[in-house]
C-alpha cells in the first residue's frame, strides 16, 4: 500500500495509515435507529488509508479499487456540495470535523478497503470513521464524539437518515467478542460469544433499487408508530420505549402497515436482550431460534428482505450444522449471517454456493465473522492486507 502510494504521490514522506472495520449485525436489525438494541461484532474487513501532508494546498484521494483520484481545495472543502459519489463520505466528514473545530489540512490520501461495497457489511462507515481519522492524523478526538460526528456525516452529506450502530461499532470493536449497543444512552457492554459456535456471512452479490427509498420510508413508518402509540401510552418517545405486551395492547389502533413495522422494531428489541441472555448461557438452541425468528419478522413484518436473501436463510437452515440464520444489513440484497458449528464451516460453504450459483447463476462470497478490533492506527504496515 507505501508502494502504491508513492507511485500515485510521488514521495510516502511522513505517511500514516489508519484503519476502520466494517461489521456484521448478529442481532437487532433497523432497531438503532429507533433508539434500541443492537448486537454487532466488527469485523477483520476494514478499509485503510494511508495519508501524508501535501504541500501545495490541495486535499487528494485516490481510491485503489477504482484507481480514481479526487481533488479539492483544501481550504474550501468546507464549502463542498454532494457529489453523489464514493466521496461524498470523506467529504461529509470532513465538514463535520470543521463544525468540531478542526482544520482540514492539505493532504494526499491513498483508500484500500476489503469490506465489499453493497455488502451490507458497513462499508461506507468504514470509510468515514477511517476517514476522520486520516483527517484527524494523530489529533485526539473523544470516541463516542468520533462515531456520533461520522453518523452526522452520513445524515447531513449523504442523506442518509442512519442510526448510530455502523459507525458506533466500527469506533468501539472488540477482538474475540461481540457488542451489545445501547442506542439511546450510546453505552455498550461486551458479550462473550459461546464456544462451539461461528459465524459466517455469505453475500447475495445483489443490491436492489428501492433499498435507499425504503430505508427512509421505514424511518418515516417508525415515527408514525410512535405517534400512535403515544396517543395510548403518552411517555412513549421511540419505539425503544414500548414493551411487547404493551404493543399488544394498542396494536389493533394502528393502521396495518405501521402496526407491522412497529412489531418489528418492539419485538427486535425484545430478541436482542433474550439473545444476549442465551449467549451468556450457552443457551445454542435458543440463540438460533431468534435468529430465524428475526428473518421472519424483517422478511414479513419490516418487509425489507428479498428472495436472494431468503433463499440463502432457507438453504443455511437446511444445511447439517448449522443453527440459526438471517438477513443482516439494511436488505434487499447485502448479506446474511449464519450461526453454525465450526466443523460444519466447509460443508456449509460449499453447499450454499452450490445452490445458490444453480439458482441465481451468481457465486456467493462467504466470510469469517471474526470479531476484530475497533478503528485507529496502523503501526506495522505488514499486516495491511491486499485491495479486495
Amino acid at each position: 500500500m507505501i508502494d502504491r502510494f508513492r507511485e500515485v504521490y510521488g514521495s510516502a514522506e511522513g505517511v500514516r495509515v489508519f484503519r476502520a472495520p466494517g461489521r456484521v449485525n448478529l442481532i437487532g436489525e433497523h432497531t438503532d435507529y429507533n433508539l434500541g438494541f443492537v448486537m454487532p461484532v466488527a469485523l477483520d474487513l476494514a478499509c485503510y488509508i494511508a495519508v501524508a501532508p501535501s504541500a501545495d494546498g490541495k486535499l487528494r484521494m485516490y481510491s485503489e479499487h477504482r484507481d480514481e483520484m479526487r481533488e479539492w481545495d483544501a481550504a474550501r472543502i468546507g464549502a463542498e456540495l454532494p457529489a453523489h459519489q464514493w466521496t461524498d463520505y470523506p467529504v461529509g466528514v470532513a465538514q463535520e470535523l470543521i463544525r468540531e473545530g478542526f482544520f482540514v489540512e492539505p493532504a494526499n490520501l491513498s483508500i484500500r478497503s476489503t469490506v465489499p461495497e453493497g455488502s451490507g457489511l458497513s462499508s461506507s462507515a468504514a470509510l468515514e470513521v477511517s476517514g476522520a481519522l486520516a483527517f484527524l492524523n494523530g489529533r485526539e478526538l473523544e470516541p463516542l464524539k468520533l462515531a456520533r460526528l461520522c453518523q452526522r456525516a452520513e445524515r447531513n452529506f449523504v442523506g442518509m437518515p442512519c442510526g448510530i450502530m455502523d459507525q458506533y461499532i466500527s469506533v468501539f470493536g472488540r477482538e474475540n467478542s461481540a457488542v451489545e449497543i445501547d442506542c439511546r444512552s450510546l453505552e455498550h457492554r461486551d458479550v462473550q460469544l459461546p464456544a462451539g459456535i461461528t459465524f459466517l456471512a455469505a453475500n447475495t452479490m445483489v443490491k436492489h433499487a428501492l433499498a435507499g427509498s425504503a430505508y427512509k420510508e421505514r424511518v418515516a413508518e417508525c415515527a408514525a408508530a410512535v405517534e400512535g402509540i403515544r396517543q395510548q401510552i403518552p411517555e412513549v418517545a421511540s419505539l425503544r420505549d414500548v414493551s411487547v405486551a404493551q404493543f399488544e395492547s394498542v396494536a389493533n389502533r394502528l393502521p396495518e402497515v405501521v402496526r407491522r413495522r412497529a412489531r418489528h422494531v418492539v419485538t427486535e428489541d425484545d430478541r436482542v436482550e433474550r439473545f444476549v441472555d442465551a449467549s451468556e448461557r450457552g443457551d445454542l438452541a435458543l440463540m438460533g431460534k431468534l435468529l430465524v425468528e428475526s428473518h421472519r419478522s424483517l422478511q414479513y413484518d419490516y418487509e425489507v428482505s428479498c428472495e436472494e436473501l431468503d433463499f440463502l436463510v432457507d438453504t443455511a437452515l437446511g444445511i447439517e450444522g448449522v443453527l440459526g440464520a438471517r438477513m443482516t444489513g439494511g436488505g434487499f440484497g447485502g448479506c446474511t449471517v449464519t450461526m453454525l458449528r465450526p466443523d460444519a464451516v466447509s460443508g456449509f460453504s460449499q453447499e450454499i454456493t452450490g445452490a445458490y450459483e444453480r439458482k441465481y447463476g451468481l457465486k456467493p462470497t462467504v466470510y469469517s465473522c471474526k470479531p476484530s478490533s475497533g478503528a485507529g492506527e496502523v503501526k506495522n504496515f505488514e499486516k495491511i492486507p491486499p485491495q479486495a
